[in-house]
């Protein structure tokens, strides 16, 4: 018999997990219980057979290694029969939900602090897959969250280290650990899903891109697919080698962190196609020569021509779109004849849409954007969507969005993120804007006047439940918006998001600067919030 070995423990007190899992800094996870906690809390709670299987990985930042063989101990001594983990520890969260639905695991350890930065003073995080593939639901994260409050023990059995670098099977007490190819079943999928011969063929004819993987995960996965697999030359893939720290970089595909990659698309010797993907591979940045999409403008794109490749032709069933992402999909979804569902912020939200079969392309304005091949957004999927309609098309990203916006005219959208303010600052804000709303209609801020206010509250079409205060809404009688929401994403003080969006019909102006075309949403956002007010910041740390 297995030794089981009991350790003692206490509660979480004043570092719970969030809605998502658990984020925080590595020291705080390198506390004595800390990991275990949540995760003994994780294995306490979820549905799960006796013997069943269990997939672990994560984005190879520092310290993913040292949870991941506490994870494997711990779920020995919890039942599990057999435990599936990427070689090296690796495993990109879009190819995690793939192999948890391939192999019919009843769920999955994701290892990944998404795209916060990595390293000794930096970010980790762990979070819960379930049986779909995808993130789980408030009603698990909930008990999850529970628990911790209450755990007073967690279980491990006593074993040696598995060898993560070589790949094979290991016995961890009367468990088997098998280490398993973290890209060729995600790489497999994807030549299903796509015309990897048309996209050979445009690359043959001379189609060039660059992929910035950033030190992050999605190296390994590009460098297969893009240039082993579809025929781009050695070097397409820059930054390609996962590193605990991300070198030095902070892996987030926007126009910030990803600028070597912008300055280069918008140069003489730009490539045909520029595109990134963040820390856990999950994101995707877009952009042609000399013009950046927008992640809500991508959403859109992909949605008109996802039935140009051959795994989605003739079965677009529906969009859907996160609250604060510009409403250019509904467009296309008005024009296409398919519904298009408006959900809260979180890839979770979508998991019943996929699985009753009421959508099949999703999108969030933060850069992700999936199908229903996965249960995670899929930056990379996203890459090869857009090539594969480049491809056969036979156009730039910059014809194609024109071509875009003459059709369904264009939304101009920005957002704006005040990072690591104080938390009782950003929570007054929001208190104060939520007492104002049945005040703001019919008020003026410049050329605007108030149309509507709210907090946003969903109501799943397919369970039922009922999701409230996901954030401020305030709509303008000329049909622009501003949004206002707290974001979860960070593991020091609070990020206030300000979505900004102003619709042009296709007889407009479709090629004006977008800060220009926003000047009077985002004075009426400071103006309605009193952002300086309360944060003492007189303009945002970045601009999407």
């Amino acid at each position: 018999m297995t030794k089981i070995v009991t350790v003692p423990t206490t509660p979480f007190e004043g570092q719970a997990p969030g809605t998502s899992g658990l984020r925080k800094k590595v020291r705080v996870f390198q506390q004595p219980n800390y990991a275990e906690n949540f995760i003994q809390s994780v294995f306490d709670v979820v549905e799960r057979p006796q013997g069943s299987v269990l997939v672990i990985g994560g984005d190879g930042r520092f310290h993913n290694r040292d949870v991941i063989q506490q994870a494997i101990r711990m779920a020995a001594a919890n039942g599990y029969g057999r435990v599936l983990v990427g070689q090296g520890g690796i495993l990109s969260t879009p190819a995690a939900s793939n192999v948890i639905r391939k192999y019919g695991a009843s769920g999955g350890l994701i290892l990944s602090a998404s795209h916060n930065p990595g390293g000794p003073d930096e970010d980790f995080g762990i979070k819960y897959n379930i049986a779909n593939g995808g993130p789980a639901p408030e009603s698990v994260t909930g008990a999850i969250l529970a628990r911790t409050k209450e755990i007073d023990r967690w279980l491990t059995v006593e074993a040696a280290d598995v060898d993560l670098d070589a790949p094979g099977e290991t016995a961890v007490g009367e468990m088997t650990v098998e280490v398993i190819d973290p890209v060729a079943d995600y790489a497999d999928l994807m030549e299903e899903l796509f015309d990897f011969d048309a996209i050979r063929k445009a690359v043959s004819s001379g189609f060039t891109m660059r992929f910035d993987a950033m030190s992050a995960v999605t190296g390994p996965y590009a460098v297969e697919i893009l240039e082993n697999r579809l025929g781009f030359a050695a070097g397409t893939v820059v930054n390609g080698t996962p590193l605990e720290d991300f070198g030095g970089h902070h892996p987030d595909p926007n126009l910030i962190h990803a600028k070597e990659l912008y300055d280069l698309m918008m140069g003489p010797d730009a490539p045909d196609l520029g595109a990134a993907s963040d820390g856990d591979g999950d994101r995707n940045l877009i952009i042609g020569r000399g013009r950046f999409v927008t992640p809500s403008d991508s959403l859109a794109m992909l949605a008109a021509n996802i039935e140009i490749a051959p795994a989605y032709r003739g079965r677009l069933s529906g969009i859907a779109r996160s609250m604060p992402t510009s409403a250019a999909a509904d467009r296309v979804a008005e024009a296409l004849g398919v519904p298009c569902f408006e959900t809260p912020t979180g890839w979770k939200f979508f998991g019943n849409l996929l699985d009753a079969g009421k959508v099949t392309i999703c999108g969030e304005e933060s850069a992700g954007t999936g199908s229903d091949h996965v249960r995670e957004k899929d930056g990379l999927w996203a890459v090869l969507l857009w090539l594969n309609i480049l491809a056969v098309r036979d156009i730039s990203v910059d014809q194609l969005a024109r071509t875009h916006w003459a059709r369904f005219g264009r939304n101009y959208y920005a957002r704006h993120d005040y990072e690591a303010i104080d938390s009782e600052a950003a929570a007054g804000l929001m208190r104060e804007l939520k007492a104002a709303l049945a005040t703001l209609p019919g008020q003026a801020f410049g050329p605007l006047t108030v149309s509507h206010a709210d907090s946003f509250a969903y109501t799943d079409p397919v369970d039922h439940s009922v999701s409230e205060n996901q954030g401020i809404r305030v709509l303008f009688e000329d049909g622009s918006r501003v949004v206002f929401r707290l974001s979860g994403t960070g593991t020091q003080g609070a990020t206030l998001r300000v979505y900004l969006e102003r619709y042009e019909p296709a007889s407009g102006q479709l090629d004006a600067d977008t800060g220009v075309m926003l000047e009077a949403q985002i004075a009426a956002a400071q103006e309605i919030a009193g952002i300086t007010r309360h944060t003492g910041r007189g303009a945002p740390d970045v601009v999407t």
